[in-house]
């Protein structure tokens, strides 16, 4: 019994130290710092906001709105000043040059024609001894100028003939044979008058044809300041509505001399265009209605017809006093196969041959008149606004020749 008291005493005793060096250990350990306290901020003085005082608003004697002087506005309220619309000034209307004589102050442009034709002609005619060699030059020196076949032939002839006759050849004379021969080809006693007077009590109508390229449009435009120089009231019909620009280009020759320009929607009916512009010259007391139409190729029979339409048309109002076909010069026997096509379409009373001043040559203007029947009227020597010329054969064939 006294071993079990001692060993329940020795076990108490073992649990107690053993409790205690635990309790001990425990202690030792360092335990964690506390958390800071949260420091106490202070808020920053509030800052004023749109509106607020910047300062501690005081006290100040208040005024009722009676008492607050307001400023005059009268003296410095806007005054709105209506500006004036832009004034868009008028082209100035020029003046053309007189169309008398214009072919003789023009002749120079006829050198290149004058170098292949006419001195070409007479340096051979000059030679000491004419034989058969020599005439065939001659005859090749104008078939060259585009004279023609038929009146080449007649003209060799006759120079033939005049020369074995004549003798002896001076350079005076030979100029003056030549010039008798040229001008019968170029038979002077054709009526070469634009015809812009009507027998009734309507406008002269003009009606302007041709192929594309040949200088329609501005023909016509110098055609309107050729008969404005004459002191005529010309008005134009743009029926040319498939050439981008047309209608643009003619009005501008028109105001360019005071000449009004009808018009219509580009790719319209170039008849509807052409009636309106004859019927409008009807009702202002027009001298002359002048129709641009569209250009067209000889070979389109489509638009060949379309042509032949709007001459009908326009007959509706008054018959044309004037057909005129506009060749280019420098296309030469190219020129009257479009001329026979024309002609059987409508019925051309005139030519007017452009771009002569170039490498064209001299002898188209025999040739085209002996094609057609019907005389060259006016012919272009240049790309001035006053270069189209009434065709005057006398001073033609002395510019070919010289004097």
């Amino acid at each position: 019994m006294e071993i079990v008291i001692l060993a329940v005493v020795i076990a108490v005793v073992v649990v107690g130290a053993l409790g205690g060096l635990l309790i001990g250990s425990r202690r030792r350990k360092q335990l964690p710092p506390p958390p800071p306290a949260a420091p106490d901020i202070t808020a920053p003085p509030a800052e004023p906001h749109v509106g607020d005082e910047a300062e501690t608003p005081r006290d100040e004697p208040r005024r009722t709105i009676e008492e607050v002087d307001l400023p005059d506005t009268s003296a410095t309220a806007p005054v709105l000043v209506e500006e004036p619309a832009p004034v868009v000034e008028a082209p100035p209307i020029e003046v053309p040059e007189p169309t008398a004589g214009r072919l003789v102050r023009l002749r120079a442009r006829l050198s290149r024609s004058q170098n292949a034709l006419g001195q070409g002609l007479l340096t051979l005619l000059a030679r000491e001894h004419l034989d058969e060699d020599t005439w065939e030059e001659i005859e090749d020196t104008l078939l060259t100028a585009d004279v023609g076949v038929q009146p080449t032939q007649e003209l060799v002839e006759r120079l033939r003939e005049r020369v074995k006759v004549l003798g002896t050849r001076t350079p005076e004379e030979l100029r003056g044979l030549l010039r008798e021969e040229l001008l019968t080809l170029l038979v002077p006693d054709f009526d070469r008058t634009v015809n812009t007077e009507s027998g009734l009590d309507t406008p002269g109508i003009v009606m302007v044809v041709g192929v594309n390229g040949t200088g329609k449009t501005t023909t016509t435009g110098k055609l309107a300041r050729v008969l404005v120089a004459d002191g005529k009231h010309v008005l134009l019909g743009a029926a040319d509505t498939f050439r981008a620009a047309a209608a643009d280009q003619l009005q501008t020759w028109g105001e360019r001399v005071g000449a009004r320009t009808v018009r219509g929607p580009e790719g319209g009916d170039p008849a509807s265009i052409a009636f309106d512009a004859v019927k409008e010259g009807i009702q202002e007391s027009a001298d002359v209605v002048l129709i641009d139409t569209a250009g067209r190729l000889h070979t389109k029979t489509g638009l060949m017809d379309e042509l032949g339409k709007v001459k009908r048309v326009v007959e509706k109002h008054a018959p044309l006093d004037e057909v005129l076909l506009v060749l280019d010069a420098t296309t030469g026997q190219n020129g009257l196969v479009q001329a026979r096509v024309f002609a059987e379409v409508v019925d051309i009373t005139g030519i007017v041959l452009t771009k002569l001043d170039g490498t064209a040559k001299g002898g188209i203007v025999i040739a085209v008149q002996r094609e057609l029947g019907v005389p060259v009227k006016l012919i272009g020597l240049g790309e001035g606004a006053d270069d189209l010329a009434p065709f005057e054969p006398e001073a033609f064939v002395d510019a070919l020749i010289g004097e």
